[in-house]
């Protein structure tokens, strides 16, 4: 069964930091890219930023730039999304969801997708 499973968000003053995970599991994690996407209510969903199977490839959306960082550990079949310098638009739903021929950026062309994690940041 193939899962992604999210975890670390949670409620955070603005300027703050959370560490958002995402943990894979039922495919070969090495040979797909992942990406982090976000909803908020009312909203459609947004791409935040993504990395290639080996690390070596990163894009961000503009907003984010400067703030956040994905990371991954294959060995631990693990991508990180550290979120530096948060601000109140940043709240939302965080997805991870992971490809292995995909555009990184879009969405549609993922395989599989986490069932999210709630990311609130208060003023």
């Amino acid at each position: 069964e193939v899962k992604l499973v999210e975890s670390g968000g949670g409620l955070v003053q603005a300027g703050g930091s959370l560490r958002l995970s995402c943990a894979a599991s039922g495919f070969t994690f090495d040979d797909y890219a992942i990406g982090w996407f976000r909803q908020a209510p009312g909203k459609e969903r947004e791409f935040v930023a993504a990395v290639s199977w080996g690390g070596g490839t990163t894009f961000y959306t503009d907003s984010v730039k400067g703030r956040f960082t994905i990371s991954r550990e294959n060995a631990k079949n693990t991508v990180y999304l550290q979120m530096n310098s948060l601000k109140p638009e940043d709240t939302a739903v965080y997805y991870c969801a992971a490809c292995r021929v995909c555009g990184l950026r879009v969405g549609a062309e993922y395989d599989y997708w986490g069932q999210g994690t709630q990311v609130t940041v208060s003023s």
